[in-house]
């Protein structure tokens, strides 16, 4: 046990230390994210909190793996790569082909070095286990690309993706040491802890001068979204799994939602799925009168109740094919509800300006009463 409390110590001082070093280091040669059209923040930004979790993050699995003889060479390869494909893109905004070429190589390593692909869908249509075979390659390869992408378009306001992370882990935590494996579970606690520092700056003013305010930036979105899919898998299949394969939609479902969501509009539009816009789940909250403080805790806290509604459906034994069935009507009402967003936020703000109106006139009422009560 001391191990692990020791894992915890130093995932939190890693990425802690790691920020302060790196920080005159990314201002230096300009790992920086500046204003512009779609980027409303004040002043350049480093972006360096993807980098400082990884360094968190990878130092606790060394004391990890220094106490229980375990190794993770193949992840830190991958998981290494993809970060510093993630700074690159950072720097001189990668194509997108080059990209998801990468990222494709991060998918192989994972699956031919490592081992670990999604061979086992759970049985889903009520008719039995659905097994793969040669088709988990393919299948393996785009639902890694599909989450590190999902968690990168999440990134759109301060703290969410380290929220939604957040969230993520927490549940794998607790799917892991329910089943009894306490290593796995203990790894997303690292990376739950490793978060902690990197969401302290982040969620600071820019112009506060005690504090310097940083980014994640591709680099760390990529690089959770590489994380929580490989411990998925690791996870949902085998022989002596720790939870069913559909429990990982739960687990992921806000990310992955509002990537389906964006792509399907966007295609809808004409456009090209992967085409930066202002139509994510944060920019309709935004929109409807939050602010991003408001908005971080809604969606955070919306995938927080979901996954662990995801948790508690695999803890019962609900059935795979009732659970797909339930979170494909999530799905589709969110979907729905998308489709009709105008007249929604629409209808809300009318709400609100209600409400606003009743405030005011309480306080008039209350100010006439006291004037006439002197």
């Amino acid at each position: 046990m001391s191990i692990f409390v020791l894992s915890l110590f130093v995932a939190f001082g890693g990425t802690f230390s790691a920020i302060k070093l790196l920080k005159p280091i990314a201002v230096k040669h300009q790992l920086v994210d500046k204003p512009n059209e779609r980027k409303l923040h004040v002043g350049a930004i480093p972006l360096i909190g993807g980098i400082a979790v990884y360094v968190g993050f990878v130092l606790s699995l060394m004391v990890i793996a220094h106490g229980y003889d375990v190794s993770f060479k193949y992840f830190l390869l991958a998981s290494g790569g993809i970060l510093l494909v993630g700074m690159l893109d950072d720097k001189y905004d990668l194509s997108v082909r080059l990209r998801m070429f990468c990222q494709a190589v991060a998918a192989s390593v994972m699956m031919f070095a490592s081992g670990d692909r999604i061979e086992n869908l759970g049985n889903l249509l009520a008719f039995g286990d659905i097994h793969l075979g040669w088709i988990s390659i393919p299948f393996t390869l785009l639902a890694v690309m599909g989450a590190i992408n999902a968690y990168n378009m999440v990134d759109g306001i301060d703290g969410l993706v380290g929220g939604v992370t957040f969230s993520s882990m927490l549940s794998l935590s607790l799917l892991f040491i329910l089943e009894g494996y306490l290593i796995e579970s203990w790894i997303a606690m690292c990376l739950v802890v490793s978060l902690i520092p990197y969401l302290i700056f982040n969620l600071t003013r820019a112009d506060n001068p005690n504090r310097t305010k940083i980014f994640m930036g591709d680099a760390g979105s990529m690089f959770v979204g590489l994380s929580v899919v490989w411990l998925l898998a690791i996870g949902s299949q085998g022989e002596s799994a720790a939870f069913n394969p559909v429990t990982s939609l739960w687990v992921i479902a806000i990310p992955l939602m509002d990537m389906a969501g964006v792509m399907i509009r966007r295609k809808r539009k004409g456009c090209s799925p992967f085409k930066p816009d202002r139509d994510h789940l944060h920019h309709i909250f935004m929109r409807a009168g939050f602010n991003s403080k408001q908005t971080l805790i809604c969606i955070t806290s919306l995938s927080f109740t979901i996954s662990m509604f995801g948790v508690l459906l695999n803890h019962l034994n609900v059935p795979d094919w009732f659970s797909f069935g339930l979170f494909l009507a999530v799905f589709a009402g969110y979907l729905t509800a998308l489709r009709y967003i105008w007249r929604l936020l629409k209808a809300f703000r009318k709400i609100e300006a209600f409400r606003r109106m009743r405030r005011v006139n309480q306080i008039k009422l209350s100010r006439s009463y006291k004037h006439k009560s002197v």
